[in-house]
């Protein structure tokens, strides 16, 4: 297989399904009959690996890398599904922070190839089969999967996990998983499995409660982790990672109970070492320090609250890279903009991007020094331009803007 190949087998998964990261709604398939089907014929390969089930509106990839890196150092391979990639489709299925085989991806396209006709899965139900598969072929000794989108609907939802968490719960994708917390809480919550404990990371106490109330149903053990005390440091720098960290470390006391060797340790060296033994990139990314350049994938109003509260405890001038999808409330994203910056907004090259003509209204009425660009990389080559001495750069608003930001320039950093 060449690289040719393999990159023609991987544009044609994105041709052939449906893909809610790159159409939106429109690609959206609720519900879990595709993935029975779909896991029927390949026989079931979730029932044979050991899962941990993670889902929330924020935090799913910090908790779920961090978690992987602590049981990494346990000595244990770990299996990790993340979504969406920022780089290259195989970032999505990771064993021990190595990427899923390009050959045995090419492999398995062509083996989707010959699904039957009344299998008709979407992008994400296909790569969730993928990774299915991919861990059982690689004997893992536990799988750490994150929910794609909601939770009681979403595709991942086929697992039966030995402990799930919900690291929080805010205003994301209204348009799909309801337009209150209420709403979005019950859907998240569907991810709740009878006997199977269940860690809750949100402080709010109408979510606790919709978590609680559904694990009592599902005689689901039911773990607060905003009680627990954690003052551990990360690699992961952002602030936002103490909740994350919580969330972690009440899930390993549920792991220890099952009798998984995990000692603190373990736990410290995982903490610190997250980048070095899972890859993980995206959350508060310093991608360079002279001039000091951070991403971060954070794209909803929560996430963003965090991430631009960091921004604004830095004591530098700022130049501020933003891009957004269609269904990006960006009203909202208006109020929160960090202070003391230039501003630098793009369209990211998907089919969902949205130009920033399309609500320059919205930049007017925000009184920001600002510019509009054509593409991240035209954004990002003037900031830098404009960046002087002990200033700094910012990338994010959306996964799309990030992942672009990186290919473009990453390896040119190295």
């Amino acid at each position: 297989m060449t690289n040719g190949q393999y990159q023609e087998a991987v544009d044609w998964l994105f041709i052939q399904a449906p893909n809610y990261q790159i159409d939106g709604q429109k690609a959206y398939k609720p519900g879990l009959d595709n993935i029975i089907k779909l896991c029927d014929f390949f026989g079931n390969p979730q029932e044979k690996i050991k899962c941990i089930h993670i889902g929330g509106t924020n935090g799913k990839g910090s908790s779920s890398n961090m978690l992987a890196s602590i049981l990494q150092e346990s000595g244990y391979k770990i299996g990790l599904y993340n979504s969406p990639h920022l780089i290259d489709f195989t970032e999505r299925i990771k064993v021990n922070g190595e990427n899923c085989d390009k050959e045995f991806v090419f492999n398995f396209i062509q083996k989707l190839k010959t699904l039957p006709e009344d299998i008709l899965p979407s992008f994400f139900e296909f790569t969730t089969i993928m990774a299915f598969e991919y861990f059982y072929q690689q004997n893992v000794d536990f799988a750490i999967i994150e929910v794609g989108l909601g939770g009681r609907l979403d595709s991942t939802n086929i697992i039966k996990p030995l402990v799930a968490a919900i690291t929080n719960v805010q205003l994301d994708h209204q348009n799909i998983l309801g337009d209150t917390i209420e709403e979005i809480a019950a859907e998240k919550a569907g991810i709740i499995k009878n006997n199977t404990p269940i860690v809750s990371g949100d402080e709010t106490d109408v979510v606790k409660n919709i978590i609680k109330e559904k694990a009592t149903r599902e005689n689901a053990p039911f773990i607060d982790a905003t009680l627990l005390e954690a003052h551990l440091e990360s690699d992961l720098k952002g602030n936002y990672q103490q909740k994350n960290i919580r969330v972690v470390l009440a899930l390993i006391e549920e792991l220890k109970k099952l009798n998984v060797n995990i000692s603190d340790k373990n736990i410290e060296n995982g903490l610190l070492h997250v980048h070095k033994n899972t890859n993980f990139i995206g959350r508060w990314f310093e991608f360079s320090k002279n001039p000091l350049t951070i991403c971060d994938t954070g794209h909803n109003q929560a996430g963003l609250e965090f991430v631009f509260a960091q921004l604004n405890a830095i004591d530098k001038h700022k130049h501020v890279i933003l891009g957004f999808v269609n269904d990006k409330k960006i009203d909202e994203v208006m109020n929160l903009l960090p202070e003391n910056s230039e501003f630098y907004f793009a369209k990211p090259s998907i089919n969902r991007g949205r130009h920033p003509k399309d609500y320059e209204d919205l930049l007017i009425g925000a009184k920001i020094s600002y510019k509009i660009f054509d593409s991240v990389q035209e954004a990002y080559l003037s900031a830098k331009q404009q960046c002087r001495n002990e200033e700094m750069i910012f990338i994010g608003g959306s996964n799309f803007v990030v992942g672009e930001f990186l290919e473009k320039n990453l390896e040119s950093s190295k």
